[in-house]
């Protein structure tokens, strides 16, 4: 027999039932919601990730995002150095203290460095003399190197990237690839038509140099050159190795994919680059390349690094190329493209920035290119306060330098800033921009507080000693290419 509960109970305890579910209902509820809020914070963070990551990662390989993120979020430690080194032409002299290692020592260290493999993306290959016909005895140099280089091509993995060798020397190639070097040309004229112009070597993943000099016995003593070896670094070196990789794709399928596959992307370009410390000191690094059918997603195609650089200028613009024209070279019809020379006039108009040009001056320099340099050099007035100065640099032979043919030059590619050191591959024309292969390294160390010379000022150590050097001569409007050159 049930006992009997009064009514006042039952209401009691009916409400503290429905009191207790409510309770329960409305924490269920907001559990409900925390994890509706907390699901929807990690589908933006998702999605924002993605969206930020190269297109070409996850239209082409999805599995791809989580390794990419991972990539993005971690800082290069490596102990990176970086060395500015030239090939300073016998019989040139210079009353300066300004100098720097040679580029024939830098490539013999690479050598010296390497354990496993050694990277070449070159426009083509005279490291003897038997192209000339003569006994030259600086060819000694390209020799040297040649011979050590087929010592290693027996040792380790040798891969060498080369524009099509049509009427070039092919007994360097033969040699290497002879002695076990793995030799793939890339035929650009077919695929551009332009050329595989770049210069740089990588080593072990971890060295690189890039610069203007040639595989070329006269690029280590009868012409003169600019480059940058950088030792230690393979958070860079991994990057360039992408730019050899692309060389190395076409090379075999004789193609340029469009897009390209993720595994050539990059993270790293004018507007995210590499955070890295070069010669301890904090540095924003990127490489650029052209032509932009070859630049993969995420990497900053070399004009618009070279513009880039231009624009955030606010005190100077040096710039040292063998040869700058506002029109291309060797298209048909040749066409005027004047992207950089507007650049450079809209620079010293509208910022003030103090513009110089230092352009060679031999037998090859295209005529043309004289009254265009005159008009960018009559851009020059105090009291408007306009300043753009052109200067051409000879490089001085005796009777028997000047049989050598192809020599006696200033082949430097580069410009350097208030902020910036750009080194570059490239001649500034249109072609090389448009349709050539080229790269350059870029390197900012504008907040640096070290008191080590940053890459940047040593540049312009080497262009003022250039610039203010007997071998350079200002530009006038009767300036005349056959009177000096």
């Amino acid at each position: 027999m049930k006992t009997d509960i009064p009514y006042n109970q039952l209401v009691d305890a009916e409400g503290r039932r429905q009191e207790s579910c409510r309770r329960a209902q409305l924490a269920s509820k907001c559990l409900i919601a925390l994890a509706c809020v907390a699901c929807v914070l990690l589908a933006a963070m998702t999605l924002y990730n993605i969206l930020t990551l190269p297109t070409s990662s996850y239209h082409h390989h999805p599995a791809s995002i989580t390794s990419r993120l991972q990539e993005k979020v971690e800082s290069c430690s490596d102990p990176c150095k970086i060395v500015l080194v030239e090939s300073i032409p016998e019989g040139l002299e210079f009353n300066s203290s300004t100098t720097n290692p040679s580029i024939f020592q830098a490539w013999i260290n690479l050598m010296s460095e390497a354990r496993s493999s050694v990277d070449i993306a070159s426009f083509y290959w005279t490291l003897t003399n038997e192209d000339t016909g003569t006994q030259e005895p600086t060819a000694s140099q390209g020799e040297e190197v040649l011979k050590r280089l087929a010592e290693l091509s027996g040792k380790l993995n040798v891969r060498i990237a080369v524009d099509t060798q049509e009427g070039k020397p092919q007994a360097d190639l033969k040699l290497l690839n002879d002695s076990g070097a793995d030799v793939r040309t890339v035929n650009m004229r077919a695929l551009t038509s332009g050329v595989l112009h770049t210069k740089f070597w990588l080593i072990d993943k971890k060295h690189i140099y890039i610069g203007s000099a040639n595989m070329d016995w006269r690029s280590l003593t009868q012409v003169k050159e600019l480059g940058a070896v950088v030792y230690n670094c393979s958070c860079l070196a991994s990057d360039l190795e992408k730019i050899f990789e692309a060389y190395w794709f076409v090379g075999k399928t004789e193609s340029i994919p469009s897009p390209w596959p993720s595994s050539f992307s990059t993270l790293y370009n004018k507007d995210t680059p590499l955070q890295l410390p070069l010669n301890s000191t904090p540095s924003s690094v990127y490489l650029s390349s052209s032509p932009p059918s070859f630049c993969a997603d995420g990497r900053t195609q070399d004009l618009q690094s070279i513009l880039s650089v231009m624009e955030d200028a606010e005190k100077f613009i040096y710039i040292a190329v063998m040869n700058y024209l506002p029109t291309t070279e060797f298209s048909h019809p040749k066409r005027y493209w004047a992207d950089i020379d507007t650049q450079l006039r809209r620079s010293a108009y509208e910022k003030k920035v103090h513009v110089r040009l230092l352009i060679s001056c031999w037998q090859h320099s295209p005529p043309v290119m004289l009254p265009f340099l005159k008009s960018l050099a009559s851009v020059h007035d105090f009291r408007n306060n306009l300043d753009i100065q052109v200067r051409l640099f000879m490089v001085p032979a005796d009777p028997s330098q000047k049989e050598i043919p192809f020599a006696r030059v200033n082949h430097n590619k580069y410009m350097v800033t208030d902020k910036v050191a750009y080194i570059g591959t490239s001649n500034w024309s249109g072609d090389y921009f448009l349709s050539t292969a080229g790269s350059a390294l870029v390197v900012n160390q504008t907040g640096s507080r070290s008191p080590d010379p940053t890459v940047q000022s040593q540049l312009k150590a080497v262009f003022e000693r250039d610039w203010h050097s007997a071998y350079s001569t200002p530009i006038t409007h009767s300036s005349n290419l056959k009177h000096f050159c």
